[in-house]
């Protein structure tokens, strides 16, 4: 079989409402070279049973199970699978414009960029989540010439660089997305940039725990992690799956 330009990699834990959202928009891409590897956190709702269903609209479709739990750990186990010439790695209360792949694919080709870092789109939601949005965006923009960081619901990267970098820091349970993609503008032979193209995802996570109080958790933790380092120790306590 040809191996695929694109290798997507969906994480999830309990995603049974929000799983069919994105690949229904994976399923209506305007830009269909990829494979998808879901890889599950050990769901104990009917994620599995939903993604089983959903495959059939794919030609190119894995599901990998876990016993354990963990962000980095299910996208190094998504990376290990990988057939793709670039990954990209999404969680899976993501939502994606139908020529969102088209536009990305080209850009990163276009730029030479082995990771590609993606910005947030607050369409559809009120004018505190478009503020605070585009406040978080350009911070993202801003930094990432020096000090970069991302958004791991929704990034790019290559086989080549994920392996350079030794992937997801596993020790890391908050900003593991960031450390990699600092890790990635350390690595004098891979290009880092952000993208034009934006995404969407559930607001749960900012409606559940605060959107002021989930803004000032990851300002927090980035300001510890470019005095101190990284947070390798639940030093900012954060679990994996806790949104309803």
């Amino acid at each position: 079989m040809k191996s695929p330009k694109l290798t997507i990699v969906i994480i999830s834990l309990n995603e049974e409402k929000s799983l069919p959202l994105l690949l229904g928009d994976l399923a209506t891409q305007s830009w269909t070279d990829f494979e998808i590897i879901h890889v599950d956190s050990n769901s104990d709702d009917n994620t599995l049973h939903v993604s089983e269903t959903a495959r059939v609209k794919f030609k190119d479709y894995r599901i990998v199970t876990m016993q354990r739990r963990g962000v980095s750990l299910g996208r190094n186990t998504g990376a290990l699978h990988a057939r793709g010439e670039r990954l990209l790695f999404l969680d899976s209360d993501t939502r994606l414009a139908r020529d969102f792949l088209e536009n990305a694919m080209t850009e990163l080709q276009d730029r030479h960029l082995d990771a590609g870092i993606v910005c947030m789109s607050a369409e559809g939601l009120g004018i505190a989540y478009r503020v605070g949005f585009a406040l978080f965006n350009a911070g993202i923009c801003a930094m990432s010439f020096w000090f970069p960081t991302a958004v791991g619901a929704c990034l790019f990267s290559t086989p080549e660089l994920h392996h350079a970098i030794g992937g997801f820091d596993e020790k890391i349970s908050l900003c593991e997305d960031c450390n990699y993609v600092l890790k990635a503008h350390h690595s004098k032979s891979h290009k880092t940039g952000v993208i034009k193209s934006k995404f969407r995802f559930d607001p749960r996570r900012l409606k559940q725990d605060g959107f002021l109080r989930t803004g000032f958790t990851y300002f927090r933790a980035n300001l510890r992690r470019f005095f101190i380092g990284e947070l390798q120790n639940q030093e900012i306590p954060y679990r994996f799956g806790h949104y309803g």
